[in-house]
Protein backbone atom coordinates (compact mmCIF):
# COMPACT_ATOMS: atom_id res chain seq x y z
CA UNK A 1 0.00 0.00 0.00
CA UNK A 2 1.35 3.43 -0.99
CA UNK A 3 1.73 5.70 2.10
CA UNK A 4 -0.82 8.51 2.45
CA UNK A 5 1.96 11.06 2.94
CA UNK A 6 2.94 10.49 -0.69
CA UNK A 7 -0.42 11.93 -1.81
CA UNK A 8 -0.26 14.78 0.71
CA UNK A 9 3.24 15.69 -0.49
CA UNK A 10 2.12 15.79 -4.11
CA UNK A 11 -0.83 18.02 -3.28
CA UNK A 12 1.54 20.37 -1.44
CA UNK A 13 4.02 20.44 -4.33
CA UNK A 14 1.23 21.29 -6.79
CA UNK A 15 -0.21 23.88 -4.40
CA UNK A 16 -1.52 26.26 -7.07
CA UNK A 17 -3.69 23.68 -8.86
CA UNK A 18 -4.61 22.21 -5.48
CA UNK A 19 -5.86 25.57 -4.20
CA UNK A 20 -7.80 26.29 -7.39
CA UNK A 21 -9.52 22.89 -7.27
CA UNK A 22 -10.26 23.19 -3.53
CA UNK A 23 -11.79 26.65 -3.97
CA UNK A 24 -13.80 25.49 -6.99
CA UNK A 25 -15.27 22.46 -5.22
CA UNK A 26 -15.80 24.54 -2.07
CA UNK A 27 -17.82 27.08 -4.04
CA UNK A 28 -19.96 24.29 -5.51
CA UNK A 29 -20.68 22.82 -2.06
CA UNK A 30 -21.33 26.27 -0.56
CA UNK A 31 -23.81 27.22 -3.32
CA UNK A 32 -25.75 23.99 -2.86
CA UNK A 33 -25.74 24.40 0.94
CA UNK A 34 -27.39 27.80 0.56
CA UNK A 35 -30.25 26.44 -1.54
CA UNK A 36 -30.86 23.32 0.52
CA UNK A 37 -30.46 25.31 3.75
CA UNK A 38 -33.28 27.57 2.56
CA UNK A 39 -35.50 24.56 1.79
CA UNK A 40 -34.76 22.96 5.15
CA UNK A 41 -35.47 26.26 6.91
CA UNK A 42 -38.85 26.52 5.19
CA UNK A 43 -39.79 22.94 6.08
CA UNK A 44 -38.63 23.41 9.68
CA UNK A 45 -40.63 26.63 10.03
CA UNK A 46 -43.82 24.85 9.00
CA UNK A 47 -43.07 21.63 10.89
CA UNK A 48 -42.74 23.34 14.30
CA UNK A 49 -45.96 25.29 13.73
CA UNK A 50 -48.18 22.27 14.39
CA UNK A 51 -49.25 21.00 17.83
CA UNK A 52 -50.52 17.40 18.17
CA UNK A 53 -53.66 18.55 20.04
CA UNK A 54 -54.46 21.51 17.77
CA UNK A 55 -57.10 21.50 15.05
CA UNK A 56 -57.64 24.01 12.26
CA UNK A 57 -61.33 24.30 11.34
CA UNK A 58 -62.17 25.37 7.78
CA UNK A 59 -64.84 24.93 5.17
CA UNK A 60 -64.91 21.41 3.74
CA UNK A 61 -62.96 21.01 0.52
CA UNK A 62 -60.51 23.79 1.38
CA UNK A 63 -56.79 23.16 1.60
CA UNK A 64 -55.67 26.59 2.86
CA UNK A 65 -56.97 29.24 5.24
CA UNK A 66 -57.28 31.74 2.39
CA UNK A 67 -60.05 29.64 0.81
CA UNK A 68 -61.48 28.07 3.96
CA UNK A 69 -63.81 30.80 5.16
CA UNK A 70 -67.20 30.15 6.75
CA UNK A 71 -69.88 31.94 8.80
CA UNK A 72 -68.82 33.65 12.02
CA UNK A 73 -71.98 32.37 13.73
CA UNK A 74 -70.78 28.78 13.34
CA UNK A 75 -67.37 29.84 14.65
CA UNK A 76 -68.97 31.28 17.80
CA UNK A 77 -70.66 27.93 18.49
CA UNK A 78 -67.36 26.11 17.97
CA UNK A 79 -65.64 28.16 20.69
CA UNK A 80 -67.93 26.71 23.35
CA UNK A 81 -67.77 23.02 22.46
CA UNK A 82 -66.95 20.61 25.33
CA UNK A 83 -63.45 19.08 25.20
CA UNK A 84 -61.63 22.31 24.35
CA UNK A 85 -58.60 23.02 26.55
CA UNK A 86 -58.78 26.04 28.83
CA UNK A 87 -56.17 28.44 30.21
CA UNK A 88 -55.51 29.23 33.88
CA UNK A 89 -58.45 31.67 33.88
CA UNK A 90 -60.85 29.09 32.48
CA UNK A 91 -61.04 30.65 29.01
CA UNK A 92 -61.19 28.26 26.05
CA UNK A 93 -58.02 27.85 23.97
CA UNK A 94 -59.83 28.53 20.72
CA UNK A 95 -59.77 31.56 18.46
CA UNK A 96 -61.53 32.89 15.39
CA UNK A 97 -59.05 34.23 12.83
CA UNK A 98 -59.41 36.17 9.61
CA UNK A 99 -56.74 36.45 6.90
CA UNK A 100 -56.19 39.26 4.45
CA UNK A 101 -53.36 39.42 1.91
CA UNK A 102 -52.67 43.05 0.93
CA UNK A 103 -49.65 44.48 -0.88
CA UNK A 104 -46.93 46.03 1.29
CA UNK A 105 -43.85 48.09 0.43
CA UNK A 106 -40.42 46.79 1.38
CA UNK A 107 -37.66 49.04 2.70
CA UNK A 108 -35.98 48.94 -0.74
CA UNK A 109 -39.12 50.28 -2.45
CA UNK A 110 -40.32 47.02 -4.00
CA UNK A 111 -43.72 45.55 -3.18
CA UNK A 112 -45.01 42.11 -2.27
CA UNK A 113 -48.02 40.37 -0.74
CA UNK A 114 -48.03 39.85 3.03
CA UNK A 115 -50.42 38.11 5.40
CA UNK A 116 -52.41 40.25 7.84
CA UNK A 117 -54.07 37.99 10.39
CA UNK A 118 -56.98 39.14 12.52
CA UNK A 119 -56.59 37.37 15.86
CA UNK A 120 -58.19 36.94 19.25
CA UNK A 121 -56.37 36.72 22.63
CA UNK A 122 -56.22 32.90 22.57
CA UNK A 123 -54.28 33.02 19.29
CA UNK A 124 -51.09 33.82 21.24
CA UNK A 125 -51.34 30.66 23.33
CA UNK A 126 -51.99 28.55 20.25
CA UNK A 127 -48.57 29.45 18.73
CA UNK A 128 -45.31 27.87 19.90
CA UNK A 129 -43.22 30.04 22.22
CA UNK A 130 -45.11 33.23 21.40
CA UNK A 131 -43.87 36.30 23.28
CA UNK A 132 -43.63 40.06 22.89
CA UNK A 133 -39.94 41.01 22.78
CA UNK A 134 -40.24 44.77 22.17
CA UNK A 135 -43.00 47.29 22.79
CA UNK A 136 -46.38 46.02 23.93
CA UNK A 137 -49.17 43.73 22.79
CA UNK A 138 -52.01 45.17 20.72
CA UNK A 139 -55.19 46.41 22.36
CA UNK A 140 -58.46 45.32 20.77
CA UNK A 141 -60.35 47.89 18.74
CA UNK A 142 -57.58 50.52 18.57
CA UNK A 143 -56.28 49.80 15.07
CA UNK A 144 -53.00 48.43 16.44
CA UNK A 145 -50.86 45.57 15.21
CA UNK A 146 -47.76 43.59 16.14
CA UNK A 147 -45.13 42.22 13.76
CA UNK A 148 -42.26 39.75 13.93
CA UNK A 149 -38.67 40.95 14.24
CA UNK A 150 -37.92 39.89 10.65
CA UNK A 151 -40.96 41.72 9.29
CA UNK A 152 -39.98 44.90 11.13
CA UNK A 153 -36.61 44.91 9.34
CA UNK A 154 -38.01 44.38 5.85
CA UNK A 155 -41.11 46.55 5.46
CA UNK A 156 -41.68 50.29 5.56
CA UNK A 157 -43.64 51.44 8.59
CA UNK A 158 -43.21 48.07 10.34
CA UNK A 159 -41.08 49.47 13.17
CA UNK A 160 -42.55 50.27 16.58
CA UNK A 161 -44.49 53.53 16.28
CA UNK A 162 -44.71 53.14 12.52
CA UNK A 163 -47.86 52.80 10.48
CA UNK A 164 -48.68 50.05 8.02
CA UNK A 165 -51.09 51.24 5.34
CA UNK A 166 -52.72 48.92 2.83
CA UNK A 167 -54.93 51.18 0.77
CA UNK A 168 -57.25 53.89 2.06
CA UNK A 169 -59.14 51.85 4.65
CA UNK A 170 -56.72 49.31 6.07
CA UNK A 171 -54.23 51.03 8.39
CA UNK A 172 -52.54 49.77 11.55
CA UNK A 173 -50.16 51.31 14.07
CA UNK A 174 -47.27 49.02 15.05
CA UNK A 175 -47.04 48.77 18.85
CA UNK A 176 -44.96 45.64 19.41
CA UNK A 177 -42.58 43.04 18.01
CA UNK A 178 -43.06 39.34 18.70
CA UNK A 179 -41.31 36.02 18.19
CA UNK A 180 -42.99 32.65 17.83
CA UNK A 181 -40.20 30.08 17.94
CA UNK A 182 -39.36 30.45 14.26
CA UNK A 183 -42.81 29.20 13.21
CA UNK A 184 -44.87 30.36 10.23
CA UNK A 185 -46.49 33.06 12.42
CA UNK A 186 -43.27 35.09 12.14
CA UNK A 187 -44.12 35.80 8.50
CA UNK A 188 -47.38 37.56 9.44
CA UNK A 189 -48.72 40.88 10.72
CA UNK A 190 -51.17 40.40 13.60
CA UNK A 191 -54.05 42.80 14.22
CA UNK A 192 -57.28 42.61 16.22
CA UNK A 193 -59.93 40.43 14.55
CA UNK A 194 -62.61 43.14 14.74
CA UNK A 195 -60.27 45.73 13.20
CA UNK A 196 -59.49 43.44 10.27
CA UNK A 197 -63.20 42.65 9.82
CA UNK A 198 -64.08 46.33 9.73
CA UNK A 199 -61.17 47.41 7.52
CA UNK A 200 -61.76 44.69 4.93
CA UNK A 201 -65.58 44.75 5.02
CA UNK A 202 -65.76 41.06 5.93
CA UNK A 203 -67.93 41.13 9.04
CA UNK A 204 -69.80 37.90 9.60
CA UNK A 205 -67.13 35.53 8.31
CA UNK A 206 -63.84 33.97 9.44
CA UNK A 207 -61.01 32.28 7.57
CA UNK A 208 -60.58 29.55 10.18
CA UNK A 209 -60.92 28.66 13.83
CA UNK A 210 -57.90 27.43 15.79
CA UNK A 211 -58.83 24.93 18.52
CA UNK A 212 -56.76 23.00 21.09
CA UNK A 213 -58.24 19.85 22.60
CA UNK A 214 -57.93 19.17 26.32
CA UNK A 215 -56.68 15.60 25.76
CA UNK A 216 -56.20 13.00 23.04
CA UNK A 217 -59.64 11.54 23.83
CA UNK A 218 -61.28 14.97 23.58
CA UNK A 219 -59.31 15.56 20.38
CA UNK A 220 -61.08 12.69 18.57
CA UNK A 221 -64.50 13.71 19.90
CA UNK A 222 -63.99 17.33 18.86
CA UNK A 223 -63.02 16.36 15.33
CA UNK A 224 -66.01 14.03 15.05
CA UNK A 225 -68.42 16.73 16.27
CA UNK A 226 -67.03 19.41 13.98
CA UNK A 227 -67.08 17.21 10.90
CA UNK A 228 -70.31 15.26 11.40
CA UNK A 229 -72.64 17.33 13.59
CA UNK A 230 -75.35 18.92 11.41
CA UNK A 231 -74.68 22.30 13.05
CA UNK A 232 -71.22 22.47 11.53
CA UNK A 233 -70.26 20.01 8.76
CA UNK A 234 -66.82 21.58 8.59
CA UNK A 235 -63.30 20.21 8.03
CA UNK A 236 -61.32 19.69 11.25
CA UNK A 237 -57.74 19.30 10.03
CA UNK A 238 -55.01 18.29 12.48
CA UNK A 239 -52.60 21.22 12.62
CA UNK A 240 -49.57 18.99 12.04
CA UNK A 241 -51.20 17.56 8.90
CA UNK A 242 -52.16 21.03 7.67
CA UNK A 243 -48.61 22.37 7.89
CA UNK A 244 -47.20 19.17 6.41
CA UNK A 245 -49.39 19.77 3.36
CA UNK A 246 -48.26 23.40 3.22
CA UNK A 247 -44.60 22.33 3.31
CA UNK A 248 -45.09 20.45 0.06
CA UNK A 249 -44.72 23.80 -1.65
CA UNK A 250 -41.00 23.37 -1.01
CA UNK A 251 -40.93 20.34 -3.34
CA UNK A 252 -40.35 22.65 -6.32
CA UNK A 253 -37.40 24.31 -4.59
CA UNK A 254 -36.03 20.94 -3.53
CA UNK A 255 -36.33 19.58 -7.07
CA UNK A 256 -34.72 22.68 -8.57
CA UNK A 257 -31.99 22.54 -5.93
CA UNK A 258 -31.27 18.90 -6.70
CA UNK A 259 -31.00 19.62 -10.42
CA UNK A 260 -28.69 22.58 -9.82
CA UNK A 261 -26.58 20.53 -7.38
CA UNK A 262 -26.22 17.72 -9.93
CA UNK A 263 -25.14 20.14 -12.67
CA UNK A 264 -22.68 21.88 -10.36
CA UNK A 265 -21.31 18.53 -9.21
CA UNK A 266 -20.75 17.43 -12.81
CA UNK A 267 -18.83 20.63 -13.46
CA UNK A 268 -16.74 20.11 -10.33
CA UNK A 269 -16.06 16.49 -11.39
CA UNK A 270 -14.49 17.75 -14.61
CA UNK A 271 -12.40 20.20 -12.60
CA UNK A 272 -11.18 17.44 -10.28
CA UNK A 273 -10.59 15.09 -13.22
CA UNK A 274 -8.58 17.75 -15.04
CA UNK A 275 -6.40 18.25 -11.97
CA UNK A 276 -5.83 14.51 -11.58
CA UNK A 277 -5.12 13.97 -15.28
CA UNK A 278 -2.48 16.67 -15.03
CA UNK A 279 -1.05 14.92 -11.97
CA UNK A 280 -0.88 11.58 -13.81
CA UNK A 281 0.85 13.17 -16.81
CA UNK A 282 3.41 14.92 -14.61
CA UNK A 283 4.16 11.78 -12.61
CA UNK A 284 4.43 9.15 -15.31
CA UNK A 285 7.99 8.22 -14.33
CA UNK A 286 6.97 8.06 -10.66
CA UNK A 287 4.16 5.66 -11.51
CA UNK A 288 6.55 3.50 -13.54
CA UNK A 289 9.03 3.50 -10.65
CA UNK A 290 6.35 2.47 -8.13
CA UNK A 291 5.27 -0.38 -10.41
CA UNK A 292 8.93 -1.49 -10.78
CA UNK A 293 9.28 -1.44 -6.98
CA UNK A 294 6.43 -3.94 -6.72
CA UNK A 295 3.34 -1.82 -6.08
CA UNK A 296 0.32 -3.40 -7.78
CA UNK A 297 -2.17 -1.77 -10.14
CA UNK A 298 -4.70 -1.81 -7.28
CA UNK A 299 -2.27 0.11 -5.06
CA UNK A 300 -1.85 2.75 -7.77
CA UNK A 301 -5.63 2.96 -8.29
CA UNK A 302 -6.35 3.37 -4.57
CA UNK A 303 -3.58 5.96 -4.23
CA UNK A 304 -4.88 8.22 -7.02
CA UNK A 305 -8.51 7.82 -5.97
CA UNK A 306 -7.48 8.67 -2.41
CA UNK A 307 -5.69 11.78 -3.62
CA UNK A 308 -8.80 12.86 -5.51
CA UNK A 309 -10.97 12.27 -2.43
CA UNK A 310 -8.59 14.26 -0.23
CA UNK A 311 -8.66 17.11 -2.74
CA UNK A 312 -12.47 17.21 -2.89
CA UNK A 313 -12.85 16.64 0.87
CA UNK A 314 -10.79 19.78 1.46
CA UNK A 315 -13.11 21.66 -0.91
CA UNK A 316 -16.19 20.23 0.79
CA UNK A 317 -14.86 21.28 4.21
CA UNK A 318 -14.24 24.81 2.92
CA UNK A 319 -17.79 24.97 1.53
CA UNK A 320 -19.35 23.71 4.77
CA UNK A 321 -17.32 26.09 6.94
CA UNK A 322 -18.37 28.99 4.72
CA UNK A 323 -22.03 27.94 5.05
CA UNK A 324 -22.09 27.74 8.87
CA UNK A 325 -22.22 31.56 9.43
CA UNK A 326 -25.40 31.65 7.31
CA UNK A 327 -27.27 30.12 10.27
CA UNK A 328 -27.65 33.65 11.62
CA UNK A 329 -29.31 34.91 8.42
CA UNK A 330 -32.93 34.99 7.30
CA UNK A 331 -34.28 34.98 3.75
CA UNK A 332 -37.48 36.21 2.21
CA UNK A 333 -39.22 33.83 -0.15
CA UNK A 334 -42.78 33.32 -1.38
CA UNK A 335 -45.34 30.89 -0.01
CA UNK A 336 -46.60 29.07 -3.10
CA UNK A 337 -50.00 28.46 -1.44
CA UNK A 338 -50.90 32.08 -0.66
CA UNK A 339 -48.27 33.86 -2.82
CA UNK A 340 -47.46 35.97 0.23
CA UNK A 341 -44.05 36.89 1.57
CA UNK A 342 -42.54 34.25 3.85
CA UNK A 343 -39.54 34.84 6.10
CA UNK A 344 -37.33 31.78 6.50
CA UNK A 345 -34.18 31.26 8.55
CA UNK A 346 -31.33 29.40 6.88
CA UNK A 347 -31.00 26.03 8.62
CA UNK A 348 -27.72 24.13 8.65
CA UNK A 349 -29.17 20.70 9.43
CA UNK A 350 -29.11 17.04 8.34
CA UNK A 351 -30.29 17.77 4.78
CA UNK A 352 -27.50 20.28 4.18
CA UNK A 353 -24.87 17.96 5.68
CA UNK A 354 -26.09 15.03 3.55
CA UNK A 355 -26.02 17.08 0.35
CA UNK A 356 -22.48 18.29 1.08
CA UNK A 357 -21.26 14.76 1.86
CA UNK A 358 -22.82 13.20 -1.24
CA UNK A 359 -21.48 15.94 -3.50
CA UNK A 360 -17.97 15.66 -2.02
CA UNK A 361 -17.87 11.87 -2.43
CA UNK A 362 -19.25 12.08 -5.99
CA UNK A 363 -16.72 14.72 -7.02
CA UNK A 364 -13.86 12.78 -5.44
CA UNK A 365 -14.75 9.32 -6.73
CA UNK A 366 -16.00 10.07 -10.24
CA UNK A 367 -13.61 12.96 -10.78
CA UNK A 368 -10.64 10.78 -9.89
CA UNK A 369 -11.75 7.47 -11.41
CA UNK A 370 -10.71 7.99 -15.03
CA UNK A 371 -7.33 9.58 -14.23
CA UNK A 372 -6.66 6.73 -11.79
CA UNK A 373 -7.56 4.13 -14.42
CA UNK A 374 -5.21 5.85 -16.87
CA UNK A 375 -2.44 5.68 -14.28
CA UNK A 376 -2.78 1.92 -13.71
CA UNK A 377 -2.83 1.21 -17.44
CA UNK A 378 0.51 2.87 -18.10
CA UNK A 379 3.15 0.52 -19.52
CA UNK A 380 5.93 0.18 -16.94
CA UNK A 381 8.81 0.27 -19.43
CA UNK A 382 7.37 3.22 -21.35
CA UNK A 383 6.69 5.09 -18.11
CA UNK A 384 10.30 4.62 -16.92
CA UNK A 385 11.60 6.01 -20.22
CA UNK A 386 9.38 9.13 -19.96
CA UNK A 387 11.42 12.33 -19.83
Amino acid sequence: MIPLKYNVRNLRVRWKTTMMTVLGTGLVVWSSCILFGLVEGMEHSLAISGDPLDVIVMRKGSSTETTGGFESSKADELLNLPGIARDERGRPLAAKELLNIPIAERENGTRTNIIVRGVQPASRQLRPNFRIVEGSDLVEGRGECIVSRQMSKRFKGAQIGGRLEFGDKEKYTVVGIFTAGGSAAESEVWADLKDVERNTGREGSVSCVQVRAASSGDYDKLRDTIENDTRFKLAAIPESVYFLNQSRSSIFLKGAGTLIAVLLTLGAMFSAANTMFAAVSARTREIGTMRALGFSQLDILISFLGESLILCAMGGAVGLLAAIPLNALTYETSDFNSFASMTVSFRFGPMVMTVALVMTLAMGLFGGMFPALRAVRLNVISALREL
